[in-house]
């Protein structure tokens, strides 16, 4: 099985894939890692700036590892937010019948009230080198903006609202494409 986790930036993917790992060691890919090692080694001169060109030219590498991974009969976590809405218009159904797919999103009430926990959780497990673009300000636009997204998609999400908890195997369990 191959599970896509994505959502904005501090809403918890990479946390939820490191326990994911730990509990049914399915190993994971950072798709942050494939872009940073893909800008430090001068294979593309975009920028961490340009989200949505990073997604046009990661998600094509991430694509396909995927197809590989369902191909060789190996389960993979895939978390990031460079997965586009649209991803399973990239899939024949022998491959979707592999895939689940969970989007993260946190309420404008969840963010007004734990911001500080959203702050303070932000280096869990992976070193944030720079978090000052972080504010109540982005974090509120970005969630809004994946949740219309989400919405407008039909795609599974998460809204964390009250208290951050997952039921992950609930929400796969339910999900089919």
């Amino acid at each position: 099985m191959i599970l896509l986790i994505t959502g904005a930036s501090h809403t918890g993917k990479t946390v939820l894939a490191q326990k994911l790992l730990e509990k049914y060691k399915y190993p994971y890919l950072s798709i942050d890692h494939l872009k940073m090692g893909l800008i430090r080694s001068k294979q593309t001169t975009l920028t961490l700036e340009e989200d949505d060109k990073l997604t046009e030219y990661l998600w094509p590498i991430v694509r396909e590892m995927v197809k590989t991974a369902i191909e060789n009969k190996q389960n993979l976590i895939v978390e990031g937010c460079y997965i586009p809405f649209d991803w399973a218009d990239d899939f024949e159904q022998k491959y979707l019948d592999q895939i689940r797919y969970l989007c993260l999103i946190m309420s404008e009430k969840y963010i007004h009230t734990h911001f500080s926990d959203i702050k303070k959780y932000a280096c869990a497990i992976e070193n944030r080198l720079d978090d000052e673009g972080c504010t109540m300000e982005s974090v509120l636009e970005d969630n809004v903006r994946y949740l219309e997204q989400a919405r407008k998609h039909q795609v599974n999400y998460a809204l964390i609202d009250g208290k951050y908890k997952i039921d992950i195997e609930n929400k796969l369990k339910t999900y089919r494409i």
